[in-house]
């Protein structure tokens, strides 16, 4: 009898025996990180906004909410619409049900910060709607819905293109808007957050920042579970097509940083953020173990400190208010 591989059509429903143990420990350590928009505490934003940013850091701010707006519902679409239905293990299913709910989180968390920096409605109307009226916005969810559409219409994986046409889209999802979009967004928080701005923001998108590094840590373990069952799939054909797709992704989050930048923000330049979105785009392909393709360095000393900052505030700062219900020693095997 042929053992099942994990994009193999179908809906397994059996937990015993378990066939991928690393999923479902995915998903405890999933519910051991938890949050709520509660916690975050936005009194300070309010006097930042009011007498401590100029108008090309206001400038900036209205942008980011305005993509964070729309951002994390388009991935809890896709999630729900493309991949929950094609990966074929029920403790992988676990975690995507898991990720949902952070996604619904996320998405609570930017509706509060939308409020509490855009009181006027009109502004508020604006911002939801990034979609249709801001041009920079619209490229980013135009490149995410090309590759919803891609397999919309794929309601089993039947073949080997179907399958290679799945993982694009898990990759396209996985590297380039959780993994390059948002990571270009937290950017600019933690650009602010290092000038003393905006603590209540750099707060919330702490936990986001350490959320969105857990779906991007299963979705490349689903990678490499395909390409360890079926290796045939990561030829040079696909290679090349990853690296087509973070270019074009790198170019659509530069059309952002200039719309975002182009007030003249100190301390931030194009330059840099295109030579920050190169060095994101090859960490994310050597998670997809596939060789650096632009070369680049992490230009923001800033987000350095980030990854070290975030192991410490969540299991030591915050223990008991982000833990919940946990007993016994609490291990994240992925790296941040």
């Amino acid at each position: 009898m042929t053992t099942p591989r994990l994009l193999d059509p179908g809906f397994d429903l059996t937990l015993r025996p378990m066939r991928y143990p690393r999923f479902y420990e995915m998903y405890r350590d999933a519910i051991r990180n938890t949050w709520t928009v509660e916690e975050v505490d936005f009194s300070l934003d309010v006097n930042d906004l009011r007498g401590k940013l100029g108008p090309a850091e206001r400038h900036l701010v209205e942008r980011l909410v305005a993509f964070f707006a729309t951002g994390d519902s388009i991935v809890a679409n896709n999630l729900v619409l493309n991949l929950y239905q094609h990966i074929n293990a029920p403790e992988a299913r676990m975690y995507l049900s898991r990720q949902l709910y952070e996604e619904a989180l996320h998405v609570q968390f930017y509706l509060t910060l939308l409020d509490t920096y855009l009181p006027d409605d009109k502004a508020r109307t604006e911002a939801f709607a990034a979609v249709e009226n801001i041009p920079s916005i619209r490229a980013k969810a135009e490149f995410c819905f090309k590759w919803i559409d891609s397999i919309q219409d794929l309601k089993r994986i039947e073949t080997r293109a179907h399958r290679r046409q799945f993982l694009l889209n898990l990759i396209c999802f996985a590297a380039c808007i959780e993994g390059l979009f948002f990571f270009g967004a937290f950017a600019y928080v933690y650009y602010l957050r290092s000038r003393g701005l905006l603590h209540g923001l750099a707060s919330g998108t702490n936990w986001v920042f350490r959320d969105e590094s857990c779906h991007m840590a299963f979705a490349f373990e689903v990678i490499r579970t395909a390409r360890e069952e079926e290796p045939e799939l990561f030829d040079a054909s696909m290679q090349r097509d990853v690296i087509q797709m973070l270019t074009e992704a790198v170019e659509c989050e530069m059309l952002f940083a200039q719309d975002t930048l182009s007030g003249g923000v100190v301390g931030l330049s194009l330059k840099d953020m295109r030579q920050y979105l190169e060095y994101c785009a090859d960490q994310r392909l050597g998670q997809l173990g596939m060789p650096k393709h632009f070369g680049a360095s992490n230009p923001f000393g800033f987000m350095d400190l980030q990854d070290v900052q975030e192991v410490t505030n969540f299991f030591e700062r915050r223990v008991s208010a982000y833990q919940v219900g946990v007993q016994g020693e609490v291990a994240f095997d992925a790296a941040f």
